[in-house]
């Protein structure tokens, strides 16, 4: 009897190990990184699972009601660039999207779900909606998730983890080393940061959609007057000074424009005297933080019943954009969470001056936005002056998503491994889409070569993302639609040549100029790096032209001759006749180049120096 009682258990032991879903990547957190990071490992043909706690993807881009993209106007990189492109063709072109002043880009959250849905249909990419997990834990080799959903618990086993979730909620659990609040001037060496580190995260914002119903009647979607509801919390939201970037808010009508939506609709989102709001979540307990998310849903109420009684705006109207009962979003927009200790930590000191350190070679996702932070609902955190930071745009360095020791094991949100002070340009939904992408590229390129994440070739991440249209580098006046971008991404993320950067208003610039020459003595000074023997070569103010290029090439490949350039040129399509005399722009040489030296295959290490 013993026996037979020993033999069902085991039986039922093995059917519950068989039972246990095997995939090659395990994504929690459906948000704009996770359904990123899912489509790009997905198209790179391994296993992954995306689980998300909510019924829709793409976080708070669409859950959390922010459907004003901010930034990247002019780099549609990647994944980013492909939503973009679905949203122009749902709604009509780009000019049916410029509906708000906030952004160029502008949606209805339930139309971002449902484009995210239709890019994630993949044999090879399962998404599990409705699920929360409840443990984490790493058995052998293999990362462990368990969670549930209706009530049953489930559990999958993947090589690689990946935390997409929007504050980095799996950081402490699978002891990953990470930072929370704001840096010290010690911490990051960053001149403009506080000089003493601190918990505080920036205000948070419960959105909602408001729709622009006419003179209706009915009191359906006017909401009540919530308890502690302040008059004066709201007052001066119709007014603000202008600055250099912001421009001055003079009116009401102004003020609804700035998150303006197509068909009448409206995105309440708004940070003067609007509905930002200070929780403290990383000192609060679980039952804290949810009691204080309530009060944050009351306050964007009061700013909804301000709208509609004290300014008079009874036509704007909450909707059921979302799928909850109350109208609002499903979660609320966080823009800082916690951020991991990376193999490199991206500081301001890098994006003001890339070119003095060796990250922006590692590039893996680009971003433009000006550094913005929200403290205006928090008396207590320190003064920083964020707006007069000037930074041009900048590239995203591939160790900033693989923690500094945990393996296997990738960070893919606004989890990633940056200051503070950085965090509020990288927190912007483009860049989050591209991170996303970067870290799925990660993951597969780990899983198909058989080696840990913190192993993989930098530069045949950078190569993946490449042939998805991805930017490793911020150039706004070279497109995919380029036939050399490949080739120029790959000249300046070796180093070869430089882009020029310019800190503009809202949309910081990195400019190529593909057309202008290039000079011998720039063309050598890129390439000493590389090739450090051409150090004794002689080389002057003069345009190159490929006579000088022969000569100089030859120094590295004797092999390179005027008629291997020449074919090089036919063959890249150069369209202008090749003579030996010709001064070459910075698109010809980047094409030439790119094709005889191949300086891809020049490995990286996480700082950007080559590997010896």
């Amino acid at each position: 009897m013993k026996k037979g009682i020993l033999c069902i258990v085991f039986i039922m032991f093995c059917l519950h190990l068989n039972a246990q879903k095997r995939v090659d990547v395990i994504i929690v957190g459906g948000g704009a990184g996770g359904t990123s990071a899912a489509i790009q490992a997905a198209r790179m043909g391994i296993e992954v699972q995306l689980l998300e706690k909510t019924t829709w993807l793409g976080g708070m881009l669409t859950s959390a009601g922010v459907s004003a993209i901010d930034g990247n106007h002019q780099m549609p990189s990647g994944i980013w660039g492909e939503f973009r492109e679905k949203l122009y063709a749902h709604y009509g072109g780009p000019k049916a999207v410029a509906t708000g002043w906030v952004s160029h880009t502008l949606f209805e959250p339930s139309v971002g779900n449902a484009i995210l849905q239709s890019m994630t249909h993949f044999p090879n990419l399962e998404i599990t909606y409705e699920a929360d997990y409840t443990r984490v834990k790493k058995q052998g080799a293999q990362w462990v998730v368990e969670y549930k959903k209706k009530g049953k618990t489930h559990t999958t086993q993947a090589a690689i983890l990946i935390d997409a979730t929007e504050t980095g909620e799996l950081l402490p659990l699978v002891g990953a080393d990470f930072r929370l609040g704001m840096d010290s001037k010690e911490d990051t060496g960053e001149k403009e940061a506080p000089k003493q580190s601190n918990t505080i995260v920036q205000d948070l914002t419960y959105v909602v959609i408001l729709k622009d119903v006419g003179d209706s009647k009915h009191n359906k979607g006017l909401v009540k007057k919530p308890k502690n509801y302040t008059l004066g919390d709201y007052a001066c939201a119709c007014k603000r000074e202008g600055g250099e970037m912001f421009g001055s808010v003079t009116d009401c009508q102004q003020m609804l424009n700035y998150g303006k939506l197509p068909n009448k609709k409206y995105m309440i989102n708004w940070p003067n005297c609007g509905n930002d709001f200070f929780v403290d979540w990383p000192n609060m307990n679980k039952k804290e933080q949810e009691d204080a998310l309530q009060r944050a849903k009351a306050f964007t109420q009061g700013f909804v019943y301000y709208i509609q009684n004290e300014l008079g705006f009874k036509n704007l109207r909450l909707v059921k954009e979302f799928p909850t009962k109350d109208n609002f979003p499903m979660i609320p927009y966080h823009r800082e969470g916690r951020r991991v200790k990376g193999k490199v930590t991206l500081t301001v000191n890098h994006l003001e001056s890339p070119y003095d350190f060796n990250f922006y070679k590692t590039g893996i996702a680009v971003g433009d936005y000006p550094i913005d932070h929200h403290h205006n609902k928090n008396p207590e955190a320190p003064e920083i002056d964020f707006i007069n930071i000037k930074v041009p745009s900048y590239s995203i360095p591939l160790g900033s998503l693989i923690p500094e020791k945990t393996e296997n094991f990738l960070v893919a949100d606004k989890n990633i491994s940056v200051s503070n002070i950085v965090n509020g340009t990288t927190r912007l939904q483009p860049v989050v889409l591209g991170i996303g992408q970067a870290a799925g590229a990660i993951a597969a390129v780990a899983i198909k070569d058989q080696i840990n994440t913190s192993e993989v070739s930098i530069r045949k991440v950078q190569q993946a993302l490449l042939d998805h249209n991805a930017y490793l580098m911020p150039f706004v006046d070279v497109t995919p639609s380029d036939h050399a971008f490949q080739a120029i991404q790959r000249t300046a993320a070796s180093g070869i040549l430089k882009g020029f950067g310019v800190p503009y208003k809202w949309a910081n610039e990195t400019w190529f100029y593909p057309e202008r020459k290039v000079s011998e003595f720039e063309l050598k000074t890129g390439l000493l790096e590389l090739y450090p023997n051409l150090k004794t070569e002689p080389a002057s103010g003069k345009m190159v032209t490929p006579d000088f290029l022969v000569n100089l090439l030859g120094k590295i490949d004797k092999t390179i001759s005027l008629e291997t350039v020449k074919e090089v040129w036919q063959s890249k399509g150069i369209t202008r006749a090749f003579s030996p005399k010709a001064k070459l722009n910075r698109r010809e040489l980047s094409l030439i180049l790119d094709h005889l030296l191949q300086p891809f295959q020049r490995e990286l290490d996480f700082e950007g120096k080559l590997k010896k």
